[in-house]
């Protein structure tokens, strides 16, 4: 599982930078790089959305082993 997880982080970060690069420059990458909105691009951002839910499930299971 630890690989998933490394993996789910990876897209998560990427996502993050992507929204980053949104938000300061007005510059979507994610439809720069698939050429508009189209699957390709919507299958992009599902895969960060649940890598992004991973994320959330990793930080609740290592605030409750902290203890």
């Amino acid at each position: 599982m630890e690989g998933l997880q490394k993996i789910a982080l990876v897209f998560s970060i990427i996502g993050a930078i992507a929204w980053g690069i949104l938000g300061l420059f007005n510059v979507n990458v994610v439809e720069l790089i698939t050429g508009g909105y189209n699957i390709v691009s919507r299958i992009i951002y599902i895969v960060v959305g649940i890598c992004g839910i991973i994320n959330i499930g990793i930080l609740f299971y290592h605030l409750k082993t902290d203890h």
